[in-house]
């Protein structure tokens, strides 16, 4: 992902309940967008499919978070 939170990002996210959803929610996009594309352009090598999985898991943790903070 080329575009990373900054540190100013973070430190407004732990103090602003409403910037800190938005920013979840656009990094669960974000990161959803680029899981799709390792699906779709890779042959699901032993690596692949384990990044996958990894980015599964994250993406259920992130979704869970936002569905707290909702």
């Amino acid at each position: 992902m080329t575009d990373l939170v900054s540190e100013d990002d973070l430190a407004r996210a732990r103090t602003d309940p409403g910037f800190r959803q938005q920013l979840m929610a656009e990094n669960l996009e974000k990161l959803l967008e680029k899981l799709n594309d390792l699906r779709r352009t890779s042959n699901l090598k032993p690596e692949a499919a384990r990044q996958i999985r990894e980015g599964v898991d994250l993406a259920v943790k992130l979704a869970d978070r936002l569905q707290q903070n909702a």
